[in-house]
């Protein structure tokens, strides 16, 4: 936890190949999602990535994942995620970043995001972070983007502020640390405890 698990990654941008095609499977967690990136994954891993930034399948011009996480990047003061599609998991994580917003006082919007924005945005000085969510990683920052012919550098090689409100937030939550005022915590009881209390 902390800091340390928030090392920013570098990504990159598959204009090529496609995760999921709108009428498929993108949507839910089918092992014909995965099997479909392994290849573009590899080549990526190869080339000293550490993930692959998914585009639409129509146009590859538009973002919808990254990796197997969903994507979230800020513009100026605002958080701005993929809306939800046949193409595009719904995350817990997600949806968890998005119900959190409001509370942290961080302004959301569910649009489409470009390549060409997030070009445009790196030199215009507007997009200050871009990161997954995901259940494992809970957040995950991107430190560099790029295609080949693009490079897009985010933040400082430092995880960005809003990245790590989050991780914070939804960690804290889940250690206990933090209020679950949501009711997202479910209390497990072990077989042993529920099989003695039966008995009592």
């Amino acid at each position: 936890y902390g800091e340390d698990a928030l090392k920013p990654v570098r990504i990159w941008i598959e204009t090529e190949q496609s995760r999921a095609p709108r009428g498929g499977l993108g949507a839910v967690k089918a092992a014909a999602n995965y099997a479909a990136s392994l290849q573009a994954s590899v080549r990526a891993k190869k080339a000293g990535f550490d993930q692959v930034l998914w585009l639409d399948a129509k146009e590859h011009a538009y973002v919808e994942e990254v990796g197997t996480m969903n994507l979230f990047a800020v513009f100026g003061d605002t958080l701005v995620t993929p809306p939800l599609s046949d193409s595009i998991l719904a995350g817990i994580t997600r949806d968890s970043i998005l119900a959190l917003a409001p509370s942290l006082g961080i302004k959301a919007e569910e649009r489409r995001i470009s390549v060409k924005e997030l070009i445009e945005g790196q030199k215009n000085g507007t997009l200050k972070e871009v990161f997954g969510s995901g259940t494992a990683a809970v957040v995950s920052p991107v430190g560099e983007l790029s295609s080949g012919t693009d490079k897009i550098i985010i933040g400082n090689g430092q995880p960005g502020e809003i990245a790590l409100r989050f991780y914070n937030e939804i960690t804290g939550i889940q250690r206990g640390i933090k209020p679950d005022t949501r009711g997202w915590l479910t209390k497990v009881v072990s077989g042993a405890t529920v099989s003695a209390a039966a008995q009592l």
